[in-house]
Order: structure tokens, then C-alpha cells, then sequence
């Protein structure tokens, strides 16, 4: 019974050892950005999403929101990539994440436009969104 009990908490302390989860967060006036980092077993799920209601220099542009997740690929020790085809075309949007000890920094390709529309999109334009602790 203690053979038992001690495995499976070892199995359960094991488990999670090798699982990170970062959150990351930029509020720049209307605009909200948020990204999480997943890392499982060195295999990264990168999930990003934007909540932008027009600034006083965006006036009558409707609000909007947008959302891409899925597997990222780490190009160096601070730089992942996430490429998401588009469903309704030939395209692909892809994530530069640049990561530090404080923060990221997100770079979006032109193919993202079908993803986030209107003001809505996941670059931080050289902002850095906030690591939170």
C-alpha cells in the first residue's frame, strides 16, 4: 500500500515538473493583448488573442476580437514560432514570439490579416507584453 502511494505521487510530482505555463499581458489604451506559453516535455502550445475597442485616434472604427492558438516551434533559446494555416485560404499567419525574462514581444506576418481584422492584430508593434508572475 506505501509502495503504491509513494509511486503514484512521484508519477504525479514528475509529471508537472516538466510543465510550464507563462501568461503574458499588454493593455495599450482600448487594446488588450494577451499570450500564453505552454511548454510540456520541451514541446511548446503557443495561444495569443487581442480584445481592441477603438482609441480616440481609431474613432469610428468598430470593435472587434481575435484568437489563434495551436504548436510553436522554438528557434533559439528566447524565439518561438507559431504557423497557423488560414481555413478559408492559401495562407499561413505566422507568430515571431520573442521571449525574456520580463516579457514578450509578438510579430505578425501579412497572411494574419484573415485571423484578426479591422484594428485587431496580434503584432505588439515593439511593445513588450508584461511576463505575469
Amino acid at each position: 500500500m506505501k509502495k503504491t502511494l509513494f509511486i503514484t505521487i512521484a508519477m504525479l510530482v514528475s509529471g508537472s515538473a516538466f510543465a510550464t505555463t507563462d501568461h503574458y499581458l499588454l493593455r495599450d489604451g482600448n487594446h488588450v493583448q494577451h499570450l500564453k506559453v505552454t511548454e510540456i516535455n520541451k514541446e511548446f502550445t503557443v495561444s495569443a488573442d487581442v480584445d481592441f475597442e477603438a482609441n480616440t485616434n481609431e474613432k469610428d472604427k468598430p470593435a472587434c476580437s481575435a484568437s489563434i492558438s495551436g504548436e510553436a516551434k522554438r528557434m533559439d533559446k528566447d524565439k518561438l514560432i507559431l504557423k497557423k494555416h488560414s481555413e478559408s485560404e492559401a495562407t499561413y499567419c505566422e507568430l515571431k514570439i520573442h521571449l525574456s525574462e520580463t516579457g514578450a514581444k509578438i510579430e505578425q506576418s501579412k497572411d494574419c490579416d484573415n485571423f484578426a481584422t479591422g484594428i485587431c492584430h496580434f503584432s505588439s508593434d515593439g511593445k513588450e507584453l508584461v511576463k505575469i508572475k
